[in-house]
């Protein structure tokens, strides 16, 4: 079986199975491959093992789910995804969301760690320049939206906060989200698409409509969020831009791309 079947493979078994006590070792098993090969595969082509992904993305469906239902028992979400103690799902939801499930509720929900894909090859290379995720969803609203504006962010400064410690990395990623839906309207959608790649599709064709939500974001460039005894200031580089003419998924993500790299070098 050739890596990039292995990783299709893999992907669905995994979103398939979220809500099952699964290990590595059963994924390989349903891939056909051992699973030194699964994760060594894994990490390399998406920076991160099996078992933390599929921890990130329960814990994402799990928030879904707190944010849509908020009188759903949190015990009973906990069973849904696998943690047998409220103790063990409060805290595996800490270390994502850097909140209680029970703040949660009141959270406007956005899919921090979406659905990894397979990313495009180069010759026998993956392309690895961008962090490749889902955004089947974001494209289907598009299609519904194609004469809307949509504002792009992209950290400034990644490497050094993420060389303070990886934490520190995601808790940037977490307050740079909390920015975007903070300053979207209540029709606009947040999508994450990359590493430190967000996107609102607004609901608005106005330009100046997405150059005030862009403003709003840029206003907060250069404010703090706490990593244990430090504040570190955190800037986005914050771009509109309109896309009428895609006509699939990986269009729509290479313009967004793309238009997030022009802004950074003007």
């Amino acid at each position: 079986m050739q890596n990039i079947e292995l990783l299709m493979l893999a992907l669905e078994y995994i979103e398939v199975h979220l809500g099952d006590e699964i290990k590595t070792e059963d994924i390989a098993s349903a891939c056909f491959c051992s699973k030194s090969t699964l994760e060594k595969l894994f990490r390399n082509v998406h920076n991160i093992s099996v078992h933390e992904y599929m921890i990130r993305r329960r814990m994402m469906l799990a928030a879904k789910k707190l944010s849509m239902q908020p009188k759903l028992p949190i015990l009973d979400v906990a069973l849904e995804y696998g943690y047998s103690t409220h103790e063990s799902f409060a805290r595996a939801f800490e270390q994502i969301w850097n909140c209680k499930p029970s703040e949660f509720r009141t959270t406007k929900y956005t899919e921090l760690f979406p659905r990894l894909s397979v990313p495009p090859k180069k010759g026998d290379c993956y392309m690895m320049q961008l962090k490749h995720v889902d955004i089947s969803e974001l494209y289907d609203l598009f299609q519904e939206r194609k004469d809307c504006f949509f504002v792009l962010s992209d950290i400034k400064h990644m490497v050094p906060i993420n060389e303070i410690s990886r934490k520190a990395g995601d808790l940037a990623i977490l307050e740079q989200m909390r920015r975007m839906t903070s300053a979207a309207g209540q029709e606009d959608v947040v999508f994450r698409i990359g590493g430190d790649e967000f996107c609102i599709l607004t609901s608005s064709n106005e330009a100046s409509y997405a150059e005030q939500i862009a403003d709003k974001i840029r206003n907060l460039n250069d404010q703090t969020f706490s990593y244990e005894d430090q504040e570190i200031p955190l800037s986005l580089f914050v771009s509109t831009v309109s896309l009428k003419e895609c006509s699939h998924c990986e269009e729509l993500f290479a313009g967004l791309h793309n238009a997030i790299k022009k802004s950074k070098e003007s």
